[in-house]
């Protein structure tokens, strides 16, 4: 195994456990890095992006109003667009991104889309408990994630109730978010679709509700224990299951460190880690001591919100401070790239690795790139002897193939340009 240099780490550091380095970042070193980023402390950068309020969504007209229709749907579409447009201000930001990157892994994790539930103002009240439970107890994240809202109205919490249990919640809760193919069985989802009858949220109200009448308050069979389960219990027994941890610890790792599982050992002390309390902080500390985030030979594609995250930091572009055609030009970006905040294309959430290289995503990449640099202070690259390192420096990358370095070198008299080809060359896009 290879060990990346001090430096190479700092900036996978920030690759991983934030959006990538703003200019600075990689002069600290690694244990200051570290502390800094998994640090609880207050964040400047993300209390002045407070959550926005976006407003209730539209009611729905009558279907043959086509006019009121219309207006509605082109409201709720702003609504949506000011959301994620202020995701990405948050991202970019944040002085602390751990906190914003944990967000977003757990908003892949739990994955939940707009396109169904239907109501920004949902949507973004689950942002915030995700944020806010993200790096502490697994524990607390899931019971809150159980009964959320946004989560009932995407999963047919609202179609679940005693006599006519809706299995949806129940299956995806232990196949996709807590156990794992091949550690339950289908009983066990019909039961505990009972368990968790009664929860029902509409798309105005911030709080979802049990409605007595419609749990199932008889006994329930999951996972080979009986009692009269209910969505809290229901979570407690799934969590206490041995393949749980390993199955969180696991889906952090594929995110985090690398593609290829860890082994055994490594597994075992990662678990260890998380403990009998869940902690996520503490999971994620001991994640970046283990040999194989240090290992030259692993690597992870970046997925397009990250990419844009770190580009956005890297170059200290806002969007808040864009022009409203610019703004939604960013997310017109992402969606050619195949990822918007707030749209997962299903619970499964997003793909991972080289799904990303196509070459139509690569196309909007550029574009996307192009956009971002137009917006840039690029002043100092211009200014710079050697202009393919000095954009590297600013994108903090360890340094240029020859073949990258020669392409760049045939722009280099245009830092606009050279920015976004540079944003997009296989040093950037995949985080080594």
């Amino acid at each position: 195994m290879a060990v990346i240099s001090e430096r190479a780490a700092v900036r996978r550091l920030h690759d991983r456990l934030g959006f990538g380095p703003r200019p600075g970042d990689l002069d600290a070193g690694l244990a200051a890095t570290m502390a800094r980023l998994l640090a609880a402390g207050p964040d400047a950068g993300a209390e002045a992006t407070p959550l926005p309020d976006v407003g209730a969504p539209p009611p729905r007209p009558a279907k043959a109003d086509k006019a009121a229709k219309q207006q509605a749907a082109q409201q709720l579409q702003g609504q949506v667009t000011r959301a994620a447009l202020w995701w990405l201000d948050r991202i970019a930001a944040a002085d602390l991104p751990a906190v914003e990157r944990l967000t977003w892994f757990w908003h892949g994790h739990f994955a939940t889309s707009e396109q169904k539930v239907r109501s920004p103002r949902l949507m973004l009240a689950q942002n915030q408990t995700l944020r806010t439970l993200g790096m502490g107890s697994f524990t607390q994240l899931a019971h809150a994630m159980i009964v959320d809202p946004a989560m009932l109205l995407w999963l047919d919490g609202n179609s679940n109730k005693a006599g006519k249990p809706n299995e949806n919640l129940a299956r995806e809760f232990m196949e996709l978010f807590a156990l794992g193919v091949g550690n339950y069985t289908e009983t066990d989802v019909r039961e505990a679709a009972r368990a968790l009858t009664g929860w029902t949220a509409t798309r105005e109200n911030p709080a979802a509700h049990l409605a007595a009448r419609r749990h199932d308050s008889t006994p329930k069979t999951v996972l080979g224990q009986t009692a009269n389960f209910d969505a809290g219990s229901f979570v407690d027994l799934v969590l206490s299951r041995p393949s749980s941890a390993p199955f969180v610890v696991g889906r952090l790792w594929f995110r985090l460190v690398s593609a290829t599982p860890p082994t055994a050992d490594t597994l075992a002390r990662l678990v260890a880690a998380y403990g009998p309390g869940r902690d996520i902080r503490s999971l994620l500390t001991a994640l970046v001591k283990e040999d194989v985030f240090h290992d030259s030979a692993t690597s992870l594609v970046k997925q397009p919100v990250e990419w844009l995250g770190g580009l956005l930091r890297a170059l200290r572009v806002r969007p808040s401070a864009l022009d409203a055609k610019s703004g939604a030009q960013l997310l017109t970006g992402l969606r050619g790239m195949g990822q918007v905040p707030f749209e997962p294309p299903s619970v499964g959430g997003w793909a991972a690795g080289g799904a990303w290289l196509t070459t139509s995503a690569g196309l909007a990449r550029l574009h996307l790139a192009q956009l971002v640099a137009q917006h840039a202070d690029l002043a100092a690259v211009a200014k710079a002897r050697d202009k393919p390192a000095a954009i590297g420096d600013l994108l903090g990358v360890d340094g240029w193939s020859d073949r990258t370095r020669a392409c760049l070198s045939g722009v280099a008299n245009d830092p606009r340009q050279l920015a976004a080809i540079a944003a997009c060359a296989p040093e950037y896009v995949v985080s080594g």
